[in-house]
C-alpha cells in the first residue's frame, strides 16, 4: 500500500508541531513521475515515491500525521546535527578547551542532544518544483556546542532519479559539524510489511569501527574481512545478521564503515537491491564514513497506515564522520572540528535505478 502524494501533504499540513503550529509540508517532482516529500520541521525526509512498473512504490519509511511525528524516536528521515552519532560522555576538547555536552539517558550524546536540529522547525530560503532549501541558526552554547553556528540543508530531485542532499555551514567559534540525515529504506515499500534483510548490499569500505552496546567505540577499525560486516561484494543483508559478538551487543547492524578513498572521488559508497530486484539505490557521498543501521529497534514504531513497524523494518545508510571522532584525532580524514572564516561543505545522493 501506498498513501497518495495529496493525503499525505493534507494530513501532514493540519497536525500541530512541537511549537504549536503546523508543520509546512512541500513535495518535489521529476518528469519520470517520481515524488519526494519534505517538512520544515527537523528539516525532514518525509517520503520518497518511485516508479516501479506500473505502480508507484513508497521506499522511505515514514509518517502520515504529526501526532505520529511527534511519538516517534527513530529519528525517521529528520536532519541530525550538530554531531550525528555519538559522543562518549558528552565530552570532547576543542584546541585543549573541554566541553560538556547534552546526552541522552545512557550517558552520551547521540544526535546532537536532546534538542537537536531534528527537533527545530527549519525556515523555508527557496522552493521550486524540484529543489528547496532550508536554514537554521543555532545559538554559541545549543546543547553544549560553542559558537553561533548557521546551517543551510538543500534538497533536489533531479531528471536522473537522484535526491542530492547539499550541506554547508559557518560558525563564529570553533565548533563540531556533522551532518546527516537519518532517512530508512525499504525498496519492497515501507508498508509493505516486508522487512530489509532480504535486500542486497554492497558498501565500498574495508573497515569497520567496533562499538559497545551503547554504540561508543572499543577499539581502533577493523578489516571487514572474514567477519560478517564484509560487504564489499553484494550480498543479503540478512545472510550474516548476529554472525558477530558486536552485532549481538545491538541485535544487529549498527556500525559505521570507513569508506574506501575512490569514493572522496565520486565512486559509489553503497548500492542497495530490492529482494524482487526490480529496484536499485546507489549511494554517493563526500563524507568519509557511514554508519549502516537495519533498524534493529523499531518495533512500534508508528507508520503510515495506523500500524507500526517491526524490527528490521528498513536499513539506514547514514553518512557522516566516525561516531566520536573528537576524541579521536588520530583516525584517519576525521576533521570534524569547524572553524571560524571556514564553510562546512558536504552532499550525499540517493540515485534509484528500475531494473526492468
Amino acid at each position: 500500500m501506498t498513501i497518495s502524494h495529496a493525503h499525505l501533504l493534507e494530513s501532514l499540513s493540519k497536525g500541530i508541531a512541537s511549537d504549536g503550529q503546523p508543520a509546512g509540508v512541500y513535495q518535489l517532482k521529476n518528469s519520470h513521475g517520481m515524488v519526494a516529500t519534505f517538512m520544515d520541521v527537523g528539516a525532514t525526509w518525509l517520503s520518497c515515491q518511485v516508479p516501479v512498473r506500473d505502480e508507484m512504490r513508497e521506499v522511505l519509511l515514514g509518517c502520515d500525521t504529526m501526532d505520529k511525528f511527534n511519538q516517534h524516536s527513530a529519528f525517521m528521515g529528520v536532519t541530525v546535527g550538530r554531531y550525528a552519532n555519538r559522543i562518549a560522555n558528552g565530552q570532547f576538547s576543542i584546541d585543549g578547551t573541554p566541553f560538556q555536552i547534552e546526552v541522552s539517558e545512557t550517558g552520551h550524546m547521540l544526535h546532537g542532544g536532546k534538542i537537536g536540529f531534528d527537533k527545530y522547525r527549519w525556515n523555508v530560503d527557496a522552493a521550486t518544483e524540484q529543489r528547496i532549501q532550508f536554514s537554521i541558526v543555532s545559538a554559541d552554547g545549543d546543547q553544549g556546542f560553542p559558537g553561533e553556528a548557521k546551517v543551510i540543508v538543500t534538497y533536489e530531485l533531479t531528471e536522473l532519479n537522484e535526491v542530492k542532499i547539499g550541506y554547508t555551514a559557518t560558525t563564529s567559534k570553533p565548533t563540531l559539524m556533522n551532518l546527516t540525515n537519518h532517512a530508512y529504506f525499504n525498496l519492497m515499500g515501507a508498508d509493505s510489511g516486508e522487512d530489509c534483510l532480504g535486500h542486497v548490499l554492497s558498501v565500498n569500505a574495508n573497515q569497520f569501527l567496533p562499538t559497545d552496546e551503547l554504540g561508543i567505540p572499543v577499539g581502533e577499525l577493523r578489516d571487514v574481512a572474514d567477519t560478517g560486516f564484509d560487504f564489499l561484494s553484494p550480498k543479503v543483508i540478512g545472510q550474516d545478521l548476529l554472525l558477530d559478538e558486536e552485532q549481538k551487543l545491538c541485535n544487529g547492524y549498527d556500525h559505521s564503515f570507513l569508506l574506501s578513498e575512490e569514493c572522496l572521488e565520486g565512486e559509489c559508497a553503497a548500492t542497495v537491491t530490492s529482494p524482487d530486484s526490480l529496484l536499485t539505490m546507489k549511494m554517493f557521498t563526500t563524507k568519509p564514513a557511514v554508519q549502516l543501521y537495519t533498524g534493529n529497534f523499531l518495533q512500534g514504531t508508528p507508520n503510515r497506515i495506523d500500524g507500526e513497524y517491526d524490527t528490521y523494518g528498513g536499513v539506514a545508510l547514514e553518512t557522516q564522520y566516525l561516531p566520536d571522532s573528537p576524541n579521536h584525532p588520530l583516525w584517519p580524514r576525521q576533521s570534524c572540528v569547524l572553524r571560524e572564516g571556514e564553510i562546512y561543505s558536504h552532499s550525499t545522493i540517493y540515485q534509484f535505478f528500475n531494473n526492468m
